[in-house]
């Protein structure tokens, strides 16, 4: 077999066959299919696409390029959560603590923030000694003895999507939905849990832009996921705005804390209760989701998911401190500055990619891989859209580590509106792959 071929076919637009895949991601692992003809097919198959009998190929392929953590020794049904990125987005770390205060094990395996999308693990280094680095044993240890651990990935998960994603990323490929759905998937099915639900966002501060392509792409997750007898469903939800009130690091957890206290942002809490209420169904902890949800919003306001949440922190080396102190522990900016309103009226747009790119500038997030975080800076929301401003008032504080901000200031001004009046956007638009109650 040539790689020439397998090219060939698929820009053709004929369906690859187990083989070819084989042949392909058997090349990219041992480094026999040189850069260029591995960018050729990610090109073609951007533009021909794939059927979803290449895309459960595909994903399994890859899956099966490297190692496959066995969590059956941890007892319960094993249940994780996926979003595919955006700005503000710190859902995860609440809610792996949420669902857990709930006795379910949630074995988190998560990725870093590149551009203008934050990453899970990065958040979680702002506090000072947390190891996102961890031995597989002892992720398995942790997530029994506390129902749940967030971690980078262990061994050598899915080796083949680590050449192909950083091709896809200088190719111009990320955003094809099938090249997308075999990374997500390879990697969650690799990681162990026996359930999964998927936070696919859509609008401006998302990989997916509109609904239409948000739903094929929450399809094809949900339906590889079946394909291999996971639980899976997925919920489409709004990323036109950022999520919460706090972008950058640090910030996102500080406002993790503040949710876990009860005193989080409406839009944040009501994501992670919905979601949650999903994960306590498919862990056999309710049995409808709205049980479920009530199960969330208990365990967030007795304290129970803190306290999850501070056994992580503890255990995986952090200072446990930050849950009483997060002010004192996590880094903090030298300069507060303020955005003051241009005029009077109701806040209509805040383009989320744009405010991760802000934050992105003043140092917290990468413009490449190996970039250099600085966990302190970031953005503080104090209007979000549909909420009334007077002139004057404070659109938003930033945290930064140098004095002039002129530029940021420009940026953000260019990518916040104020009209007459705005309707606030919805927060979950649909559900995927949900059968009635259950999933």
């Amino acid at each position: 077999m040539r790689m020439v071929d397998v090219i060939h076919n698929k820009r053709s637009g004929k369906e690859l066959t187990e083989q070819e895949i084989q042949f392909f991601v058997d090349g990219v692992v041992s480094g026999d299919i040189p850069d260029y003809q591995i960018s050729a097919l990610l090109m073609a198959i951007y533009f021909q696409g794939m059927t979803e009998k290449e895309q459960s190929t595909l994903t399994m392929t890859m899956m099966t390029s490297g190692d496959h953590l066995d969590l059956s020794e941890i007892p319960g049904v094993k249940v994780d959560k996926h979003s595919t990125g955006g700005v503000g987005d710190k859902t995860s770390i609440p809610l792996a603590a949420v669902v857990a205060a709930l006795g379910i094990p949630v074995p988190m395996i998560s990725g870093r923030g590149l551009g203008h999308t934050g990453g899970t693990l990065d958040k979680l280094e702002a506090i000072s000694g947390y190891r996102v680095e961890i031995s597989e044993q002892d992720f398995i240890e942790q997530v029994k003895e506390d129902k749940l651990a967030i971690i980078g990935a262990t061994g050598n998960i899915a080796p083949a999507d680590k050449k192909i994603y950083a091709l896809r990323d200088v190719t111009d490929t990320v955003d094809s939905i099938p090249l997308i759905a075999s990374s997500i998937m390879s990697k969650k099915i690799a990681s162990g849990a026996d359930a999964l639900v998927i936070d696919v966002k859509t609008g401006a501060g998302a990989f997916m832009k509109t609904l239409a392509d948000s739903r094929e792409l929450a399809e094809a997750l949900v339906g590889i996921g079946k394909g291999v007898g996971m639980q899976c469903m997925a919920l489409i939800t709004d990323m036109n705005q950022p999520l919460g009130k706090a972008i950058g690091n640090a910030l996102e957890i500080q406002e993790s804390i503040e949710l876990l206290k009860g005193n989080g942002p409406a839009d944040l809490e009501k994501l992670i209760v919905v979601i949650g209420g999903y994960m306590a169904v498919m862990g056999n902890k309710a049995t409808t989701v709205e049980q479920g949800q009530q199960l969330c919003e208990d365990v967030i306001h007795n304290g129970q998911a803190l306290e999850r949440f501070r056994a992580m922190i503890k255990d995986q080396g952090g200072d446990p401190r930050v849950i009483d102190d997060p002010e004192e522990i996590l880094p903090q900016a030298k300069y507060r500055i303020t955005l003051p309103a241009k005029t009077s009226g109701v806040v209509s747009k805040i383009v989320a990619n744009e405010i991760g790119v802000a934050s992105m500038l003043l140092g917290g997030g990468r413009q490449k891989a190996n970039d250099k975080l600085d966990y302190a800076v970031g953005i503080m929301l104090n209007k979000k859209i549909g909420d009334s401003v007077e002139k004057g008032e404070p659109l938003l504080t930033i945290y930064s580590n140098r004095k002039k901000v002129d530029d940021i200031k420009s940026l953000l001004y260019g990518n916040i509106e104020i009209a007459k009046q705005a309707q606030k956007p919805k927060l979950i638009y649909e559900t995927i792959g949900v059968e009635k109650q259950g999933v």
